[in-house]
């Protein structure tokens, strides 16, 4: 099933997110790996299993195994990290910043596919999950190496109107 056959099975009071859903299949901002890596991303994020089963069949014909294996990857670091370091930035012990995290996250260094488009993941994810400080360190490597605030905007949107497209199918399912 596609991801706009899966969002029409919404109710009609997420008029709007399935209308959000056929905008991003048609989003030009972005280069295929970028568009469909984030929403395989967003979906695993989502951690929502019918949403995910649609990206997979969506993204499948649009993705290199190595691009979609990132996506993945990125959704699944970034369940750990934006726990982790979310609570080292709310926490009001100030101690627990400086401490090693001990947490393995190779992929970050090695995600098999160009560093740029694994850190527009983990911002997604990141945006989705809530972590200020994962936002604000992706957010910086991404300006940082010329990506335009329209990129990272429309990165962001994507990851959204997945979410959106989650909790309300999960609601009403």
């Amino acid at each position: 099933m596609s991801l706009k056959e899966f969002a029409g099975q919404l109710p009609d009071f997420a008029k709007d997110i399935r209308l959000n859903v056929g905008s991003l299949l048609n989003e030009a901002v972005l280069n295929d790996q970028r568009k469909y890596g984030l929403l395989l991303t967003c979906a695993h994020g989502s951690g929502y299993k019918p949403l995910v089963e649609a990206a997979e069949a969506e993204c499948a014909p649009k993705l290199s195994p190595e691009a979609a294996t990132a996506a993945r990857a990125a959704a699944a670091v970034m369940a750990m990290n934006n726990v982790y370091y979310r609570f080292t930035h709310l926490a009001g012990n100030q101690e627990y910043r400086n401490m090693p995290a001990k947490l393995r996250m190779n992929v970050i260094g090695a995600p098999g596919i160009d560093k740029i488009d694994f850190e527009l993941f983990s911002l997604a994810v990141s945006a989705m999950n809530g972590c200020g400080m994962c936002i604000d360190a992706h957010e910086a490597v991404l300006k940082k190496s010329g990506v335009s605030a329209e990129i990272i905007q429309t990165a962001v949107r994507i990851a959204a109107v997945m979410q959106a497209v989650a909790t309300t199918h999960s609601a009403v399912a």
